[in-house]
């Protein structure tokens, strides 16, 4: 021993993990004095605050520091924030502040952009809940927590503008951003390849889970109207009651059964004429009445359902379901009673880069040049992180 103070396991984690400069930024102050500083934290495109899971971690290591990190909030959970305009600053000692940035960092950014995208597709189909279905295009446990966060603050966001929102996820372990104890979900399509039919992996299902709401796949034969209309004819007691829906997957390489282009115009030309006769990208048109989840597919399932009896057979619809995809089936008007995504996960990553600039050094204020918008900052609300 050579009575050096043992070295702190948090300390040592974030050491490891954050950026080499930002540790000898630390040692260089440590040795040649400390000071307050505070920093201004941006991302540079607009996004829907989602700061908790950074706020939380501060203070967490601001309380096994023994220091305070006062934490003003520029913008409440859930408010919009332009880009370049700070979510949050940060005023504590340089020397317990410096090594924290790349974390905190990763913490913010992804989240923010995120629950933007959820708020965008909850708006656009506001009559519609959504399902979170992210965790399995994450990398790892963290990322799935920092996304089914996001969805909830998106999807809160917008229900204070009368959508739906989200109204849970597909896993336990975050079930409780969204207020429940548990994740939602009944079958992949695996289940239906073991079961060797659809029918029978609805039989399984209603056996194993008796007491819950059965949505059955109904994609894995490529019969979407004829074994989901077969379900419906098994338990025609859970169909009445509303206790029965069928999701769409169908694959992006082929139509829904019964489908082909000229059949897909025809559906559409029922029941939102509008929709087509208007000029439209070649992401849109598929999006209209091409192959896969279109918005024609799922007018068809509705047509299906409603002329076999079976109107309250509710109708989940999933697929790559991003803003854009909703937008256009707001457009179509497409009758969908839930959408299960993870699209809201953003697809341009370097978008979700957030920026910590220090503005004032113990209380001078001091940013490098280019960045002088962060020194107009508004005032916020504080909250103090730490002993």
């Amino acid at each position: 021993m050579d009575g050096s103070p043992p070295i702190n396991p948090e300390d040592a984690a974030i050491s490891a993990r954050t950026d080499v400069y930002f540790n000898r930024t630390r040692a260089i102050v440590q040795r040649f004095g400390d000071c307050q500083v505070t920093y201004a934290v941006f991302l540079r495109r607009p996004v829907v605050s989602a700061p908790r899971l950074a706020v939380e971690w501060l203070e967490r290591v601001a309380q096994e520091r023994g220091t305070r990190f006062d934490i003003d909030l520029l913008h409440a959970e859930g408010t919009w924030v332009g880009a370049g305009d700070p979510l949050l600053t940060i005023t504590g000692s340089f020397a317990e502040l410096a090594d924290l940035e790349t974390l905190y960092l990763q913490k913010l950014g992804p989240p923010c952009v995120a629950a933007h995208n959820a708020y965008q597709m909850c708006l656009e189909l506001p009559e519609v809940a959504f399902l979170a279905m992210d965790a399995r295009h994450c990398a790892g446990f963290e990322m799935q927590d920092m996304m089914a966060y996001a969805a909830s603050v998106g999807g809160a966001a917008a229900r204070k503008e009368g959508a739906k929102g989200f109204t849970g996820n597909a896993t336990d372990a975050t079930a409780h951003w969204f207020g429940a104890a548990r994740g939602f979900g009944t079958m992949p399509h695996a289940l239906i390849g073991y079961a060797g039919s659809t029918l029978r992996a609805a039989e399984m299902f209603q056996e194993a889970f008796p007491e819950e709401n059965l949505t059955v796949l109904t994609d894995y034969f490529g019969r979407e109207v004829t074994d989901g209309l077969a379900v419906c004819r098994r338990y025609p007691e859970l169909a009445a009651a509303g206790k029965m829906a069928v999701r769409l997957d169908t694959h992006g390489g082929r139509f829904l059964e019964g489908l082909d282009p000229a059949e897909s115009y025809a559906v559409l030309e029922r029941h939102a004429p509008g929709a087509i006769r208007r000029y439209r990208s070649e992401t849109e048109l598929r999006h209209l009445v091409g192959t896969g989840v279109s918005a024609a597919a799922i007018w068809r399932m509705r047509e299906a359902l409603d002329e076999a009896g079976f109107p309250k057979v509710r109708i989940v619809a999933s697929s790559g379901f991003n803003v854009g995809k909703c937008r256009v089936m707001a457009d179509a008007r497409a009758p969908i009673d839930m959408v299960g995504t993870g699209s809201f996960i953003p697809d341009l990553w370097s978008e979700t880069y957030a920026t910590a600039d220090i503005i004032a050094y113990d209380g001078v204020p001091r940013v490098k040049i280019g960045r002088e918008f962060l020194l107009q900052r508004n005032g916020g609300r504080k909250r103090g992180a730490g002993g």
